[in-house]
This record gives structure tokens, C-alpha cells and sequence, in this order.
């Protein structure tokens, strides 16, 4: 079953249990969903592609509740905070901070990077293996931390 077959069964699970916070998260994400299919032009999405639009589902929420902090509005922070918490569900396990290190070292040494400049092929190797494990921002820091 595809991770885009799974979110459209509880979709139906959240209606039958009344439950609208999820329920509204999972309609939002199908949404999204449904854009880049028309975008692409294709039937469904791989799991990769799902899994890069929770991806940046979750960052939109983060954002959000940055901002509902900053402006005073801990009712609507609480509620992104929750919407995130749904779709963190359909992530696949992050990667430990050590995996990700070895993961990191690895493809330093399989492209041969030896200084900064090579940072940008590095991290997208990285990202690549990862698929979804590791988020953009720690990747780039420990790259840039193991690259003299």
C-alpha cells in the first residue's frame, strides 16, 4: 500500500471518528497532494514525493507557530502544533544523529570532497540516501562542520 493509499484511508478512519483536527490536516494534505499531481500529470505519487510534501507541510507549521508566538496567539500555535504532530506520523524514523554522521562520512569520502566548496554535491548525495530520514538544515550543518 502507498503512503498516499494509507492517508486516504484515514481520511475516512478521522470522519468516522469525528475527528476534525485530523480529519482537516489529512484533507489539507491530500490537497497538496493533489496540486502536484496535476503539476507532474500523473495518476499518484511515488512515496519520495509524498514524503517531501509532508515534509514541507510541516515546515509551513513550523513557521506558522514561529510567527503565532512572536504575535501573541498561543491558541493558534497550540493548533499548527497539533496539525504537525499528524503528519509527523507519516514520516519515515529519523535517522540518530550518529547514522547520520556515518551516512554524511561516507558520502564525503565516496566523492572525494576535500574542502566547502564541494558542499553542494555533498549534501545533495546526502539528502538522497537519507530520503526523508534527515531534514535539510542538520544535513547541511554537519557537512559543513566535516568539510575542512
Amino acid at each position: 500500500m502507498t503512503l498516499q493509499d494509507q492517508i486516504s484511508q484515514d481520511i475516512k478512519k478521522a470522519m468516522l471518528a469525528k475527528d476534525t483536527v485530523r480529519l482537516s490536516t489529512l484533507r489539507l494534505l491530500k490537497s497538496a497532494l493533489g496540486y502536484l499531481q496535476i503539476e507532474k500529470k500523473v495518476d499518484s505519487l511515488p512515496d519520495s514525493e509524498v514524503i517531501t510534501v509532508i515534509q514541507r507541510e510541516i515546515k509551513k507549521r513550523r513557521d506558522s507557530i514561529e510567527q503565532f508566538l512572536a504575535g501573541g496567539r498561543p491558541e493558534q500555535a497550540a493548533a499548527e502544533t497539533s496539525e504537525a504532530a499528524i503528519l509527523e506520523t507519516y514520516l519515515p524514523k529519523a535517522l540518530s544523529p550518529e547514522e547520520l554522521e556515518a551516512l554524511v562520512r561516507s558520502c564525503i569520502a565516496e566523492l572525494g570532497a576535500t574542502s566547502k566548496k564541494e558542499m553542494g554535491p555533498v549534501i545533495k548525495a546526502v539528502q538522497a540516501k537519507a530520503a526523508g530520514k534527515a531534514d535539510g538544515k542538520s544535513i547541511s550543518s554537519l557537512v559543513s562542520k566535516l568539510l575542512p
